[in-house]
């Protein structure tokens, strides 16, 4: 069986420049925006200490 990482789609809206500047970083680093947010979510889970920093699987 392949190893496939499970997604859960879902739909939000944020500030639009907030989303701008993501998209930005997004075109300048190659790394699609749902990595990144995958990367800013765990950030904030393990500043409010949901998830432990060695539990991240994100940079």
């Amino acid at each position: 069986m392949e190893n496939k990482k499970r997604r859960k789609q879902w739909s939000t809206a944020t500030d639009y420049d907030l989303y701008e500047k993501l998209k930005g970083l997004s075109d300048k680093t190659r790394i699609p925006t749902t990595k990144l947010l995958d990367e800013a979510i765990e950030d904030l889970l393990v500043k409010y200490n949901i998830l432990q920093k060695s539990d991240k699987k994100n940079p």
